[in-house]
């Protein structure tokens, strides 16, 4: 398939720049992946549409304050964007500056009297291999020198409210430097209201990296290489998942990356208990192994999330769904809106409420 299969004009005017007022004050559009029926909703309706037994998965990845800004040893402006934590000391990050520094040099970043050392070890690709030298660990030298990561479609740099509402409620993990941003709806009220009527609640952790937001820029889609992030699926998730199989419920991942954890732990057609790397790249025609509905957000033109959201409820349902959104002014990315799909081999109601 072509990139420009997955292309669609969005007015800036819709693309949320800052959350809602409550966590859970957004508009959910709900999906039929099978009929491509389409319903208009409130996310405070979603427990109508899960039935107790039915089993929740989070990411409980927590977003760091990734970007730095300093000078090259020249002089020059620099900013660096971590995409990934390799160990105490030594990171991937993305480089912004007028001439990139060569493996070899040094740049420090940091600002008002803090500030550290960093050498560049190496490039691949876009992406540099960075030692800190300091005997501090990487998440104490972010802590104390880094900003938020918001997004690029965001305009205002990060501010007090977005260190809250940039984070779901129950992130744990430190490694992401994006949010998985369909649970920035879920607030701690409505997780115990889901949790009393039924629903189990399992977790996975997926760092989030900023290739999240990079459009695909090759005209063949297969041509496209993802970057790596790590993930865990433990194996308390795993039984639960298990439990809600055999009780002939639904798994719901809440937001693709939860989705690509799973379907990474279950590529040979069995969900099993694993952390590692993963760099899968879902595109229609990919068969789902673990999933049957999907809650996430509106996802950028020409990115693999769009792809990923097209295979999972069919390319013609999310053309017609995301015009549909469009048309009834929904609020777009990460602090958007959200959409409630199944898997096109499955089915919704998407009127009815059934519990």
């Amino acid at each position: 398939m072509r990139t420009q299969d997955f292309d669609f004009y969005l007015p800036d005017s819709l693309i949320a720049q800052h959350p809602t007022e409550r966590r859970n004050a957004s508009r959910l559009l709900v999906l039929n992946g099978q009929s491509g029926e389409i319903a208009d909703k409130q996310f405070l309706d979603l427990p109508d549409f899960l039935q107790p037994g039915d089993c929740l998965i989070f990411n409980d990845t927590r977003v760091i304050k990734a970007r730095m800004f300093g000078n090259k040893a020249s002089g020059g402006a620099i900013e660096v964007l971590v995409e990934r934590i390799i160990n105490g000391h030594e990171v991937w990050a993305h480089i912004r500056a007028s001439r990139s520094p060569l493996p070899g040099s040094r740049i420090t970043l940091g600002s008002q009297g803090i500030n550290f050392k960093a050498e560049v070890l190496r490039r691949d690709d876009d992406l540099f291999h960075l030692r800190f030298l300091t005997e501090l660990n990487v998440f104490e030298v972010l802590e104390k020198i880094g900003h938020l990561p918001l997004p690029p479609y965001i305009s205002h740099a990060a501010e007090t409210d977005d260190e809250t509402r940039y984070q779901t409620v129950y992130a744990k993990h430190a490694g992401a430097v994006a949010a998985p941003t369909a649970g920035l709806h879920f607030d701690e009220k409505m997780l115990e209201a889901l949790q009393t009527m039924g629903v189990n609640i399992a977790y996975v952790t997926l760092h989030v990296g900023a290739g999240t937001f990079q459009p695909v820029r090759v005209e063949n889609i297969k041509e496209h290489k993802m970057h790596s992030e790590w993930f865990t699926v433990p194996q308390a998730t795993v039984d639960t998942i298990q439990k809600t199989r055999q009780s002939g419920k639904s798994v719901v991942s809440v937001g693709t990356t939860s989705l690509r954890a799973l379907e990474s732990a279950a590529r040979n057609g069995e969900l099993t208990a694993m952390s590692g790397d993963t760099n899968i790249f879902i595109t229609p025609g990919y068969h789902f192994n673990v999933v049957d509905k999907l809650l996430t957000n509106f996802h950028l033109p020409k990115s693999t999330l769009l792809m990923l959201v097209s295979a999972f409820a069919g390319l013609e349902n999310i053309r017609r769904a995301y015009q549909h959104a469009i048309t009834q002014q929904y609020r777009f990315f990460s602090y958007g809106d959200a959409m409630l799909i199944s898997k096109q081999m499955g089915t919704i109601d998407v009127n009815s409420h059934t519990k």
